[in-house]
């Protein structure tokens, strides 16, 4: 207890440089817990995005672009699937649901999902967690819409709010499609997902709202939304529904009866005559996707792990800088009896206390940040980033930190201690 209020005493009286030094550490560590708690909470929350899918089905296209347009809805598709090939490999035998997706609107910001019931029955995230309801039910006729929970929230709306799609994926459309609006019927349950970022109408209302436009702009020669709408008013949502042949999906997800024919279904679509297609396999894409993002992830935490080591050596030079000033001090403790260990030890508890110090700041600089930034990267990416920074890898980072700091320290600390040996009294 008398160490440590020596070695406050005599962090105090250098508070200047300490200050600094408090700063430089605060720095490093902010971005290396930065670098940590992206990359980890980034992995889980795609890993825990869609669970149970054996297969996703999209335009020919990459691997992964396929998985993030599809699932995560970042970047856009290459291009469409038609409803004719969807549904012939929806009928094969060995196929034991889909779920189609078509996308391409928004409304406020938040993606629209265009699909069935199946979505609601068979699409599972986590460790195969169902979605489930927290208000209403799933959508029944053509113009209801089910909203995600940060939907919900972030828009304050409730069941039976009423609501028009724009098209396009800005947060301001000017390309709105109006004269069709939705009903909301239900609302899911938080999933800590892009689940929660976006609206779920039927494929019939894409249909229906497209009705007489072309290349994003409504055309008078052909029919009006609302006219159209009357034709698919009570319309249920099926597997097989007999939508307009000019329908095209963005994707569909599928589930076999049997993990034995996922390679050979994958290459009969890969391999499929009348349309280039894609199939991946969700798990394979992720871990592509990790191996790609392997190299950066390295380099940032070298570049991380630099920045720390050259906070620790400022620390050890402007402890050791002082030691030269502390000669004085020095004689007064061997005066009092301190022996040359205890000496030492001060340096040490002195370097212990600017480098915690360090570490609270930039672990405080960093909850900030991702208070702040996680909203952006759930909106814009559906990345959820929690700013809780108290987990296990953290408290291992800062006990390799404080570790590491005792050991760059004792060049300071048994400077100071030879020239107490050299005190005599």
């Amino acid at each position: 207890m008398i160490l440590l209020r020596l070695a406050l005493a005599s962090v105090w009286s250098r508070k200047g440089s300490a200050l600094l030094t408090i700063m430089a550490i605060a720095v490093s560590v902010f971005v290396l817990m930065a670098v940590e708690q992206v990359r980890l909470q980034a992995k889980n929350s795609f890993g825990n995005t869609v669970s149970g899918i054996d297969l996703i089905v999209g335009a020919r296209t990459g691997d992964i672009n396929l998985l993030l347009y599809s699932v995560f809805r970042i970047g856009h598709a290459t291009n469409n699937v038609s409803w004719q090939s969807y549904q012939q490999f929806a009928s094969n035998p060995q196929v034991a649901w889909t779920i189609p997706i078509a996308l391409g609107d928004s409304h406020k910001g938040f993606p629209v999902v265009g699909t069935n019931s199946n979505y609601f029955t068979h699409f599972n995230y986590g460790n195969k967690k169902p979605l489930s309801f927290s208000q209403g039910k799933p959508f029944n006729s053509t113009y209801d819409v089910v909203l995600g929970s940060e939907v919900a929230r972030k828009l304050g709306y409730s069941i039976g709010h009423s609501l028009e799609l724009a098209h396009g994926m800005a947060s301001t459309s000017f390309s709105k499609h109006t004269g069709s609006p939705f009903k909301t019927v239900g609302i899911l349950s938080s999933t800590g997902t892009p689940v929660d970022q976006a609206l779920y109408v039927p494929l019939a209302a894409i249909d229906a709202i497209h009705a007489g436009w072309q290349q994003g702009a409504a055309t008078p020669t052909n029919r009006k939304p609302e006219e159209h709408k009357h034709e698919h008013e009570h319309e249920h949502e099926h597997e097989h529904e007999d939508l307009n042949g000019d329908v095209s999906l963005s994707a569909y997800m599928v589930g076999l009866k049997s993990k034995l024919a996922t390679f050979t279904l994958q290459r009969t679509i890969n391999n499929y005559p009348e349309e280039p297609l894609s199939a991946i396999l969700p798990g394979v894409t992720l871990s592509q996707l990790w191996q790609l993002m392997a190299t950066m992830e390295n380099t940032l935490r070298v570049i991380s792990l630099l920045v720390l080591l050259a906070a620790e050596f400022g620390l050890a030079a402007m402890l050791l800088a002082s030691i030269r000033e502390r000669n004085r001090e020095i004689t007064v403790l061997r005066a009092i009896g301190a022996p040359p260990w205890l000496v030492l030890l001060l340096i040490q508890a002195e370097a212990f206390i600017i480098t915690t110090l360090g570490c609270l700041l930039g672990l405080a600089l960093l909850s900030a940040v991702l208070a702040v930034a996680a909203p952006i990267l759930a909106d814009h990416y559906g990345l959820l980033i929690s700013a809780n920074l108290l987990t296990p890898t953290t408290v291992i980072l800062l006990g390799l930190i404080i570790a590491s700091v005792f050991i760059v320290a004792f060049i300071p600390s048994f400077s100071a201690y030879r020239q107490a040996t050299l005190k005599q009294f």
